[in-house]
Parts: C-alpha cells; sequence; structure tokens
C-alpha cells in the first residue's frame, strides 16, 4: 500500500488534510470516501486498520480531517454537522476531479450519520457502510452532560471530549435538531451495510435496527460482537474492514484475495509522522498500527508509544518462546502472562549493570502459568524466559545503520 498527503479546499475555502491509499502493484478497481468520528481526525486507528483491509481488495481510500480537527484548516467551534456534509460533497468532487469519482462511501459513528447524509448529492456513490452510527445527529447532545444548558444559554460552552477541550456553540446544536434522518435513509437508493456492535456503550445497537428498518434493499446488518464503540480492538477494527471488503466485492468487480499477494504487495516496515502532533502510522508487513504519545507530553493517546511497542514486543517474545518450549515438552502449560514495567532508573541503583553513571533501562517481567506444572517445571520455565531471541536482541550489541531515502516531492 502507498499514500498520497493531500489537501483540498472545502466550500469554505477552507484547506482539509487528507490521505489517499492506494493498493500497490495494480490500479484501484474503486475509490471509497471514509468519514471519520465526531471529535476524531483522519488517523484514528480503526480507520487506518480499515483502510487497509480494503486497499488489500484494491479498493482505495480517501480519509480527511474534518474542517477545525486534525490537521485541516478552520476552527471546529464554527463547523456543525451540515458542515461536515459539506467537507464530505468537497472530498468527493476533489477525488471525481482529481482521481476518481467515490463508488463507496464509509463513516464511523457520527461520520456514518454524516455520509448517509451526504450520499443524495454524491451521485457516484453506489454503497454505504455505516459503523456505530447514531440514526440521527442529535444524539451527540447526549453525551455534552451538563454543558448543553450552558450553550443554550450562553451561547457556547467548553466541553470535554476525547481527552481534549472542544468549544461548541449553540448553533452547532440547532443544526444537530434540524437535520431528519428517517426520510432521507428511506431514499437512500444505494445498497447499505450497516456494522454495530450490540455492547456498544456510547451509540447503542437501537440505532442500527432504526438505520436498518428505515432503509430499503439492498441492505445487510452485521454484528461487530463484544466491540467498543472505537474498535479500540485491533481486531475488530481488522474484522470490520474485511467484511466490508467482503460486502463490496458483490457491487465492485473485486480481484480474489490471496495471503501470499496481500504479504508480497505490503511486505517491509515502514513509518510516517504527519506534519502536527506525533500520532503516527506504522506498516508492518501487511498489518496497521497506530503509534503516539501521552497527552501530557503532548501527543494525542491515540496509541502506544514507542517504548510500549518495545517492551510489548519483549513481552510477545517471551510469551511464545514458552508456549513453543512447553509444546515440545508436552507439559500441561495452559496459557502464559506476562506482564511488564519498563523506568529509567539511576545506574548507581543497578547492582548488577556494567553502566555506573547516569540512567538505564529498566524493565521488570513478571510471568504467570496456568495449568497443573510442578515447582521443577515452573522455574525452568522462568529460566527459558531470558532464551527468548527479542530478549538476547536487547542484551546484545546492535548497530543501527541509517541514510537518506527517496526524498518525495513537494
Amino acid at each position: 500500500m502507498s499514500d498520497e498527503r493531500l489537501f483540498f479546499k472545502n466550500a469554505e475555502g477552507k484547506k482539509l488534510a487528507a490521505v489517499l491509499e492506494l493498493p500497490d502493484g495494480a490500479p484501484p478497481v474503486a475509490y471509497a470516501l471514509f468519514a471519520h468520528c465526531f471529535t476524531c481526525t483522519k488517523n484514528v486507528k480503526a480507520a487506518v486498520n480499515i483502510s487497509a483491509a480494503l486497499t488489500n481488495r484494491r479498493i482505495a481510500v480517501f480519509r480527511f480531517d474534518f474542517t477545525g480537527l486534525g490537521e485541516s484548516e478552520g476552527d471546529f467551534a464554527d463547523t456543525n454537522f451540515s458542515s461536515n456534509v459539506d467537507d464530505l460533497v468537497a472530498a468527493a468532487d476533489f477525488l471525481r476531479d482529481n482521481h476518481e469519482a467515490p463508488k463507496m462511501l464509509i463513516g464511523h459513528s457520527l461520520g456514518g450519520t454524516a455520509v448517509l447524509q451526504a450520499a443524495v448529492r454524491i451521485p457516484s456513490a453506489e454503497a454505504v457502510a455505516t459503523i456505530g452510527s447514531p440514526c440521527e445527529p442529535s444524539h451527540v447532545t447526549r453525551h455534552l452532560g451538563d454543558a448543553t444548558s450552558v450553550i443554550e444559554a450562553e451561547g457556547e460552552a467548553v466541553v470535554r471530549l476525547a481527552g481534549r477541550d472542544i468549544r461548541i456553540k449553540k448553533q452547532f446544536l440547532d443544526d444537530l435538531q434540524e437535520a431528519r434522518m428517517r426520510e432521507t435513509i428511506g431514499k437512500l437508493n444505494r445498497a447499505l451495510l450497516v456494522l454495530h456492535s450490540p455492547v456498544d456503550a456510547i451509540v447503542g445497537v437501537e440505532n442500527a435496527a432504526h438505520i436498518f428498518q428505515d432503509a430499503r434493499h439492498p441492505k445487510s446488518f452485521v454484528s461487530l460482537d463484544q466491540a467498543d464503540h472505537m474498535l479500540s480492538d485491533q481486531r475488530d477494527s481488522n474484522y470490520a474492514g474485511s467484511v466490508i471488503a467482503a460486502w463490496a466485492g458483490k457491487y465492485f468487480d473485486l480481484p480474489v484475495e490471496s495471503t501470499q499477494d496481500r504479504n508480497s504487495a505490503d511486505s517491509g516496515i515502514a513509518v510516517r509522522t504527519g506534519r502536527t502532533g506525533y500520532l503516527t502510522e506504522a506498516s508492518v508487513n501487511g498489518h496497521r498500527l497506530i503509534v503516539d504519545e501521552p497527552i501530557e507530553v503532548g501527543g494525542t493517546d491515540k496509541g502506544p508509544s514507542p517504548y510500549d511497542y518495545l517492551v510489548t514486543a519483549l513481552g510477545a517474545c517471551t510469551s511464545i518462546t514458552l508456549r513453543m518450549y512447553a509444546d515440545r515438552k508436552g507439559w500441561p502449560l495452559e496459557s502464559i502472562t506476562v506482564r511488564l514495567k519498563h523506568e529509567k532508573i539511576h545506574a548507581q541503583d543497578c547492582r548488577d549493570c556494567e553502566t555506573k553513571t547516569g540512567k538505564v533501562d529498566h524493565i521488570e517481567r513478571e510471568l504467570e502459568f496456568a495449568g497443573p506444572l510442578d515447582a521443577e517445571q515452573r522455574q525452568r520455565l522462568v529460566e527459558i524466559a531470558d532464551k527468548c531471541p527479542v530478549h538476547r536482541t536487547l542484551h546484545s550489541e546492535i548497530k543501527v545503520t541509517t541514510k537518506l531515502g527517496h526524498h518525495p516531492k513537494d
């Protein structure tokens, strides 16, 4: 998969930041336009993973930051549901004029409600997929709490959403109330896929039922069993992406996917951080990961930190190594849990460290074994933990060679 970082202008002349993800090795069969969740960005983990599943099936995906969010220009306080719909139409026009008009619209949470509304203004769209979407945009007001009355009385208020302060004006609430979706959904006249978790605590699954009931055929519903609203477990977003890709195959002439093609087309590791913030996308042999930093150091905490991944690699390697060893020995080891903690400690507090000044990295690893193992077997597994390849790598000499790669044109 390759991506292009783009900017386009909305109806108000504001520059909106976007990424166009393209399949490798062959031209796209179709283009999809993705709308992210309320106050999120184009780089939210669920959107990245779903996009990866679609590009693997040769569907290009165009994701962008709505006005006032992410890397896009504008003040979020001056936006509303209608302006989000206008942004979607502007994005579709940009795709049509510069690449190919989108055949599919995908929206997560309020983004799904927005694509339902925008579809009537995007004639090229043959299929629409919603993920955890409210049936009415006014559903958003339920999550503003006491701020709603403040906004009504004073005209605006600062609301804490997704870990950051967002200024919301009364016109935003008024616009939500004016949107009427039932008639829009009833006249959608496109293939519709509704994905929703029955345990979604943010947007109840009854919203999916209303959308599904109001829509006409062809329509489909898929339950995202046990998933939370943000699809924060990568397995859930990967599943949603694969379902959308498989469903789209009925409406677009998609090639049959093979594991060999996927691995050869998207092998290797590549990491990219954008112009603002620390949110970083990583492509790891066909898998999509999000890396970020905690809010207290300037990040948005939308993904684990680099050190989190480093320590996780040690934990995963340890667990897999112990699984292999126990299986080879035929021991009754049912499961392994590895708990890890990373910190910087003063070298003088470390008796076994060669370094005697400054600070050293200290990783504490705790092992838990389930199964009827005897004391000798448990002790042997503790010894084997130190033999996992990542453990050995961390304790060996490491050489990193850095070179300047191809410089993309501005």
